[in-house]
């Protein structure tokens, strides 16, 4: 279920110039960085990109959905790390993205660390956000 404005605790601001090929910044200065798109996409390589952004922020936000389960759960995630592989391609609507998650944790054997994984996907706001819209493959 979305939330409604009134339940919005913060709120990231971004601006984009010139799309693929300029600019982008927060508003709080915390991200100013140069976008080009990648050398396989035809461009320079020689900024960041959205699909590296959407990537940072994926595996960031599912870390943090990793460890609230993993309390729930009460198993050990220290020294875990979560991946999140953004692929761009075309597709029969012109262009469209898919996503690998893949987290490594030490501390627990390989069924525990899916359940964990596939729990946090359940909760991860990335994950309910593209659920039906892109395919997102988990692996441990």
């Amino acid at each position: 279920m979305p939330i409604q404005q009134s339940d919005v605790l913060y709120t990231a601001v971004a601006t984009a110039e010139n799309g693929r090929d300029g600019r982008v910044a927060s508003d709080d200065g915390a991200i100013d960085v140069t976008v080009n798109p990648p050398k396989e996409l035809g461009g320079s390589g020689a900024g960041t990109n959205p699909e590296q952004l959407f990537a940072a922020g994926y595996s960031a936000c599912f870390q943090g959905a990793l460890g609230v389960v993993a309390r729930n759960e009460k198993a050990d995630i220290t020294g875990s790390t979560v991946t999140a592989e953004v692929g761009i391609g075309k597709n029969d609507e012109g262009f469209g993205i898919i996503v690998k998650i893949t987290a490594r944790i030490p501390n627990v054997d390989e069924a525990t660390a899916r359940t964990l994984v596939e729990k946090a996907h359940e909760v991860c706001p990335y994950s309910k956000a593209t659920r039906g819209n892109i395919t997102v493959e988990l692996a441990v």
